[in-house]
């Protein structure tokens, strides 16, 4: 008899203070039970907005996959939130990636998928919705 999957629920936000400018990552993973499991939170220095909401999603599936071995992640479903609609819809395939500077995030990402992380998945989410990843990300822009 199998396990059922265990859920994740992983919230991630980046931003920049200027477009480029001072820029943060932010990302926190909850259990079933709405219990935080991990946060990270990352200083990116001068990027772009976009930069940082990716850089988050690779930051947040990375640690993950650190805290529960990349083994036990394959059978993880785990569900993405962010708050940034282009970031999503590039991610879910329904938008081409056309920033160069976006797309080694994005095969990163698409990479943490194929050989971590076969149950992902991304949702768009209002941002009042993401206020400890947005607080996290603002966190690490302070760093600056």
């Amino acid at each position: 008899m199998s396990a059922m999957k265990k859920h994740i629920t992983l919230h991630t936000d980046g931003g920049a203070r200027g477009n480029p400018g001072p820029a943060g990552a932010g990302a926190v993973a909850y259990d079933e039970k709405g219990g935080t499991v991990k946060e990270a939170s990352e200083y990116l220095g001068e990027r772009t907005n976009n930069y940082a909401e990716y850089y988050a999603v690779a930051m947040g599936l990375e640690m993950i996959a650190k805290h529960f071995g990349k083994n036990q992640c394959k059978g993880l479903d785990v569900s993405v939130k962010m708050d940034s609609e282009l970031i999503c819809k590039q991610l879910n395939n329904e938008y081409q990636v056309k920033e160069e500077t976006l797309f080694p995030l994005y095969i990163r990402v698409h990479n943490l998928q194929v050989s971590t992380f076969p149950h992902v998945s991304f949702a768009h989410v209002p941002r009042a919705e993401n206020k400890r990843a947005d607080a996290l990300a603002n966190e690490a822009m302070d760093k600056a």
